[in-house]
């Protein structure tokens, strides 16, 4: 079995008009983070996803999906 987190933060941003900086600079990370979690070369921490959520007064399950991916043996 294998796991996706898929997220919606560049939605999130976009409905808020804010850039990626933006929301680095207010959680306290990089922009260089933003971007990695944003397109999923980066699994955040628990602090960086509720920061996120938070940030967007939204519920962490708002920002981010866990697909699971059954693989057959």
């Amino acid at each position: 079995m294998s796991e996706e987190l898929d997220n919606h933060i560049a939605k999130l941003r976009f409905k808020q008009k804010i850039s990626q900086q933006d929301l680095a600079e207010a959680i306290g990370v990089s922009r260089k983070t933003i971007s990695a979690v944003e397109t999923a070369r980066f699994v955040p921490s628990v602090i960086i996803a509720m920061k996120i959520a938070q940030y967007f007064n939204v519920k962490v399950e708002d920002v981010f999906e866990l697909h699971d991916e059954f693989e057959s043996s």
